[in-house]
């Protein structure tokens, strides 16, 4: 089998050098710099390499060198996203993990990623980002101040109860 594998990939590469492709070792080595950039999640790394129009063995040789050679970790990948996007864009819960879902995470590196974002952070986060979006509505009538406020935390991700919760205690004040 690896023989057979090693054959495929050298007749590979002679038709990518006839063809203006992306050789197996080419190939190889920029995914290696591309996850060296920023992680990557698997299902970047195989859409990367399709692009690379790869034969889908090569793929999968370059996928586990990958792995093997700690260039590609999904679980790193998945609580570096949660911690950046909870911190960059204000992300709830519910959307890092929606986010995670769609780029096929698995559900042991969802949790594990959730656990890299604190309660006390993510309460705290939670109101200042609220309050910032209340003062932004207090020009707009009290309905429609709630309608958007209601929309832009949960598109968000943020969890209803505590969006509904804060409304009450901002609408109590004003």
């Amino acid at each position: 089998m690896c023989l057979n594998l090693n054959e495929m990939i050298m007749e590979y590469n002679q038709k990518a050098s006839q063809q203006k492709l992306v050789t197996y070792t080419e190939a190889k080595k920029r995914l290696e710099r591309y996850c060296i950039y920023q992680d990557r999640c698997h299902k970047e790394v195989e859409q990367k390499l399709r692009e690379f129009r790869l034969i889908p063995e090569v793929i999968e040789k370059i996928i586990i060198h990958l792995i093997e050679h700690k260039f590609l970790d999904e679980t790193r990948f998945a609580q570096s996203f949660a911690r950046g996007k909870f911190r960059t864009k204000h992300w709830g819960k519910r959307r890092i993990v929606n986010e995670l879902k769609q780029r096929h995470i698995s559900e042991y590196n969802i949790k594990k990623s959730l656990k890299e974002i604190t309660e006390e952070d993510y309460i705290n986060s939670f109101h200042k980002l609220s309050e910032k979006r209340w003062k932004q509505l207090k020009e707009d009538p009290v309905q429609r101040a709630k309608q958007k406020f209601v929309q832009y935390l949960q598109y968000r991700g943020w969890e209803s109860h505590l969006i509904f919760e804060k409304l009450s205690e901002l609408t109590a004040t004003k």
